[in-house]
């Protein structure tokens, strides 16, 4: 009688869920996105998820959470920091991974991992949502456009221009004024993914470029942002089937681990120690203007020796 797994990725914006069979194939994945850390959004998404599997809650047998509210989901038997859950999932989906870089909608993160797939290192933005997408939908919102448009109007970009500032609040007020100056919409929003793509640079240079890269998180959905950050770093980046969904299969994976007791699932007090990082990571500037500053140190995590199973090539699929 076959067994099924479930990861629930609780972000900040939204909710993502996916299923798994006892043989890592993936049965369901589904994204609900109801505001801010909703609980509806996770109802939302496990309930699609389900319904794509033809199974009832009662039918999964082991459930971890990750992600912002990944504390308040009852019916998760475990929970792992988004770091761990990410470099999983990406690595399942696209095991050529040396650096998974991860812009969700309040942080962006970018992941080390070594030719085993196991995580080596991690940075994490150390400010406010600078260049995540909540910074997209706050311009989005200032230039009066839908947030899908933002990429492929960029592009068309004929001009180029400057954001100085990163910051959601000091960047809206920037956007504006070059608007009023009479800019195009394209060339304003082509500066504005070159800023998140400087941003995004930087935290690469904290944990050492590498490749092959690959993009996860909503934000490696939108064009512009891939390009952008393509050209900043000089590099191609790949994009699994379904970038936004690499936080869920990697919980999932990890609730298949439990369920194997396999030997590669970090201990507590590792992924406790990532998680104090990422709240470091999280903590906004006291002062802060809005405008570039060196980079806070934030503590890197790396791990102990330990084995790894590498997770089967199937495992991409649910595209």
């Amino acid at each position: 009688m076959s067994r099924y797994v479930m990861g629930i990725d609780f972000g900040s914006t939204t909710a993502k869920t996916v299923i798994l069979d006892d043989t890592g194939r993936v049965l369901a994945s589904c994204v609900g996105s109801m505001g801010a850390v909703s609980d509806e959004g996770v109802r939302v998404s496990t309930a699609g998820a389900l319904q794509q599997a033809g199974l009832t809650q009662a039918e999964i047998t082991r459930t971890v959470s990750t992600g912002y509210g990944r504390r308040m989901l009852e019916i998760a038997d475990k929970s792992y920091t988004e770091i761990t859950c990410h470099a999983r999932g990406a690595v399942a989906m696209m095991p050529q991974a040396r650096l998974v870089i991860d812009i969700g909608g309040q942080d962006s993160k970018v992941i080390a991992v070594d030719e085993r797939g196991l995580l080596s290192q991690f940075a994490m933005n150390d400010r406010c949502a600078a260049g995540t997408g909540k910074f997209l939908e706050v311009l989005a919102r200032a230039m009066a456009i839908e947030l899908e448009a933002m990429g492929p109007l960029a592009l068309t970009s004929t001009k180029a221009l400057q954001i100085s500032s990163m910051c959601a609040t000091f960047a809206e007020t920037e956007v504006i004024s070059l608007l009023a100056e009479g800019n195009h919409k394209a060339d304003v929003l082509a500066a504005v993914h070159a800023a998140i793509a400087s941003r995004t640079v930087g935290l690469v240079s904290r944990v050492g470029k590498r490749g092959p890269v690959v993009m996860t998180g909503g934000v490696a959905k939108n064009v512009a942002a891939v390009q952008s950050i393509e050209q900043a770093l000089g590099m191609k980046v790949h994009l699994p089937p379904d970038p936004q969904i690499a936080g869920a299969l990697g919980a999932a994976l990890l609730a298949l681990d439990e369920m194997r007791a396999l030997d590669n699932v970090p201990t507590p007090a590792q992924d406790m120690e990532m998680d104090a990082a990422m709240n470091t990571a999280r903590a906004c500037v006291t002062g802060c203007k809005g405008q570039p500053a060196q980079e806070q140190a934030v503590p890197i995590w790396t791990p102990k020796t330990t084995t790894s199973r590498a997770a089967p090539a199937h495992a991409a699929g649910g595209d």
